[in-house]
């Protein structure tokens, strides 16, 4: 084989269209792959030679993105398939599957693949994916030791994280050292190896002015999540809870780079708990109002994080939206996937609290939970309807691999997008046409998907939040909303739309569907 002309060719497949459907067109982000930024960079200061290619954000098909991959020709291609959000790797897997099968036909350089998914499902996925290798694990050291055995430098059984072919075995190495100087080892995202133009934000952090979702960067300030709750895979990458932090001064150099070099003001930060550690956030928020930036940030908060202290700095710093997991507005269900000891109440003070520091809030619900009924979904809905808050996620219960409810899911037999008679992974998808959330105890799958697309549409058309965006942001927003509402997401399963007329009819419910 000749010389390869590239060490590591870092890949982002296209998954946009088919997990977000025609609302990928205008209303979903396109974001820099984090992860992938921050390997490439590593490798780099290991001596390598590095390249990225988002084929999400270039909008090539699966079949360009392979040519692409051989025309590059690198030593290793590494699949990075992460999701907009930490739980949406699984769904972008058939995307990463069409292209490394072009790929695989057109060049015989090994790849790997790196993410949430492949992590929850190591073996799994060596045996159904065409990829040469697979990373269990966060992935930078795992893909140092993959290139430097390559190039002859070590064995394959030395590298950790590594899950591979032995003939007609598989093995599995050992876990690889969780990295703990986040500072030195992974100090930033290598953005110059992409074109940052191409980037945007959510269109909702952007409602006060929708020309300002671009430039715009996504930064991690954290790894891992304390939490346990039942419903996320946040920590299979990690093998389990626990979080480490970059320093306040690291991150804000990173900000510091996307502000001054790429003219970027409106930046997320992706961490699944970023409103926790005091020292953490107090000292980043202090060293951004030090340089008097105007920005739009947006980060994850939980009701029981959010400290009275913390508000008045994070807008002060430029934190103008916080995401705040609400998740049901039944605490029976929230106590049943471990999801804090906090009641409506302290849901109500807070969201108040947060309204009155000017930031603005994305809520977060799920219905669909394993002890959900027709009910306490309504309670969740009413719930969302009387706290109006500027925008709100409404999601179904999905048994993501790597988290707890797959585990239960599989041990009880619940139908799942993945078995023989399934969608596949796709199917763990939100918005996508085979969207199979989790049945509940009451409720079958498509009962919960149905229940959320009439939720959705009653809230984003309410007389009450339109009038909310008028006042907190502009015409302009109103007419964005409605726009996007007119969008309507194709499903394969629905249930007739007088279902839940039926349903209305025996109960005293005081708000419709």
């Amino acid at each position: 084989m000749t010389e390869a002309k590239l060490d590591v060719l870092m890949v982002t497949p296209p998954s946009r269209v088919a997990v977000y459907q025609d609302l990928s067109s205008d209303y979903a982000a396109i974001e820099p792959p984090v992860w992938s930024g921050l390997i490439a960079e590593f490798l780099r200061n290991h001596g390598y030679s590095v390249g990225m290619l988002d084929a999400e954000a270039e909008e090539l098909s699966c079949a360009a993105t392979a040519d692409r991959i051989a025309e590059i020709d690198a030593a290793l291609t590494i699949y990075v398939i992460y999701g907009q959000q930490p739980s949406a790797s699984t769904q972008c897997m058939p995307a990463g599957r069409a292209v490394a099968e072009r790929a695989s036909s057109l060049t015989d350089r090994p790849s790997l693949v790196i993410g949430t998914h492949s992590s929850a499902l190591p073996e799994r996925t060596l045996r159904e994916e065409p990829y040469t290798y697979v990373c269990q694990g966060e992935g930078p050291q795992t893909a140092l030791g993959l290139i430097e055995y390559l190039k002859g430098r070590r064995s394959l059984a030395s590298v950790e994280g590594l899950v591979y072919r032995d003939g007609d075995m598989i093995r599995t190495n050992p876990w690889a050292t969780k990295i703990k100087d986040l500072d030195t080892e992974l100090p930033r995202q290598a953005w110059d190896l992409l074109d940052m133009s191409l980037y945007r934000s959510h269109n909702w952090q952007a409602l006060a002015n929708l020309k300002s979702r671009q430039p715009y960067v996504s930064i991690q300030t954290s790894l891992g999540c304390p939490y346990k709750c039942t419903f996320c895979c946040i920590n299979a990458p990690f093998g389990g809870a626990g979080i480490r932090y970059w320093s306040p001064e690291a991150i804000v150099k990173q900000i510091d780079e996307a502000v001054l070099k790429y003219g970027a003001r409106t930046i997320k930060i992706p961490d699944e708990m970023f409103v926790l550690n005091k020292r953490h956030v107090l000292g980043i928020c202090d060293l951004l109002i030090e340089r008097k930036y105007d920005l739009n940030i947006w980060a994850y908060a939980r009701i029981d994080t959010i400290q009275l202290e913390f508000l008045e700095k994070l807008r002060a710093a430029g934190f103008q939206w916080l995401g705040i997991g609400i998740e049901s507005g039944s605490k029976f269900v929230r106590d049943g996937v471990v999801k804090g000891k906090f009641g409506n109440e302290a849901i109500d003070t807070t969201i108040k609290r947060v309204s009155d520091h000017d930031i603005n809030i994305s809520a977060n619900f799920i219905f669909g939970l394993p002890d959900d009924t027709y009910d306490s979904m309504h309670d969740t809905l009413r719930m969302a309807l009387a706290l109006n808050t500027e925008w709100a996620n409404f999601y179904s219960a999905m048994a993501y691999p790597g988290s707890q409810l797959y585990g239960l899911a599989k041990e009880r037999g619940w139908p799942l997008p993945d078995d023989a008679d399934g969608p596949g992974w796709i199917g763990y998808s939100q918005h996508a046409y085979d969207s199979l959330p989790l049945p509940s105890e009451h409720l079958s799958a498509i009962e919960i998907l149905s229940f959320r697309d009439q939720a959705f549409d009653k809230y984003f058309t309410n007389p009450d939040y339109l009038s909310l965006l008028r006042r907190r942001f502009n015409q302009g927003a109103v007419d964005h909303i409605k726009a996007m509402t007119s969008v309507k997401l194709r499903r394969r399963h629905q249930v007739d739309p007088g279902y839940y007329d039926k349903m209305r009819s025996t109960r005293t419910m005081g708000v419709a569907v």
